[in-house]
């Protein structure tokens, strides 16, 4: 069991965590808020991408997946949503700057990408369908997965925050910070694009 465990989290690390609309925006927003005004945006990170999970494991996917027309209206609203939200970061004050106009987007911004983001279905199906933990027990051997995919789901989204807000004192230059608000938010839409067409 453990060594199916460790063999779990060591592809669920680099696949959850590399570069997507979920982690780029949690970069964006730490960044261009800091960690602390960023904390309710990565709540509704995890729960959403937690959410995915559950879809995951539960087979709710699978059922959604084999409607077509479902899946076009979900990933043009997801679209649509990610474009707002990077329009949202380019628009971002920059560190030190006073704007009382621009809030930090809240637990329901961040749940929503999560919940639409098309990189963790792919990436969290891909480390829950891969692995069995619990061979013989297969309700015991969800339950494990989900226990250690949430923890690998807290730690990465926390990880990109904070690598986010550890850049912000590089950028208190408006000129410098609005270029790096404007970088985050193309990256944000480039992850977008490779998660649709991977997809």
């Amino acid at each position: 069991m453990a060594s199916n465990l460790i063999v779990l989290l060591f592809a669920a690390l680099p696949l959850m965590g590399s570069p997507g609309p979920a982690t780029m925006s949690l970069a964006a927003m730490g960044a261009a808020y800091g960690t602390q005004n960023s904390l309710s945006y990565l709540s509704g990170i995890i729960a959403g991408t937690f959410g995915v999970l559950i879809l995951i494991a539960t087979g709710v996917t699978g059922l959604i997946l084999v409607q077509p027309t479902l899946v076009k209206a979900i990933t043009v609203v997801a679209a649509i949503y990610i474009l707002y939200l990077a329009y949202r970061i380019a628009g971002a004050p920059v560190v030190g700057e006073s704007n009382t106009k621009s809030r930090p987007p809240l637990f329901y911004s961040g749940f929503i990408l999560a919940i639409a983001n098309p990189k963790a279905f792919a990436a969290i199906g891909a480390v829950y369908s891969s692995s069995l933990i619990l061979p013989h027990d297969l309700m015991l051997d969800a339950f494990a997965k989900i226990s250690a995919l949430s923890i690998v789901i807290i730690i990465v989204n926390s990880g990109w925050l904070i690598f986010g807000s550890a850049l912000s004192p590089m950028l208190r230059n408006p000129k410098t910070g609005r270029i790096a608000n404007v970088i985050f938010a193309i990256m944000l839409i480039a992850s977008v694009a490779t998660a649709f067409l991977s997809g």
